[in-house]
């Protein structure tokens, strides 16, 4: 596989990822970022622990879908993250998931 094939195949799962996120975003309430992955989910727990002095985040997901172009299945039952990185929980809005007409962002 060249690298040019590569690149094309690359470009053709994001675009794939978009979509499939454009099509499910409006299912869930919140978009939750960590420094390895981005999930959107109806319900969370999230979590301050402490351990030796170290201070680190615990994050509980039940029924959420991950943003990852290299999973086979995007939507999974329950997520366990524990992170020393910060974790960014935004609420949906109406108006977060209004998407311009006949536009998806690459031209299609």
């Amino acid at each position: 596989m060249s690298a040019e094939d590569l690149e094309k195949y690359e470009t053709e799962m994001e675009l794939q990822l978009y979509r499939e996120y454009r099509d499910v975003v409006g299912l869930f309430k919140y978009v939750i970022e960590t420094e390895r992955r981005f999930y959107l989910t109806n319900q969370y727990e999230l979590h301050v622990r402490s351990a030796d002095g170290e201070v680190f985040f615990e994050l509980a997901m039940a029924d959420a879908w991950v943003w990852d172009m290299y999973r086979p299945a995007r939507f999974v039952k329950n997520v366990r993250v524990l992170t020393f990185k910060d974790v960014n929980v935004e609420e949906l809005t109406k108006s977060d998931l209004e998407m311009p007409s006949g536009n998806d962002g690459f031209g299609s």
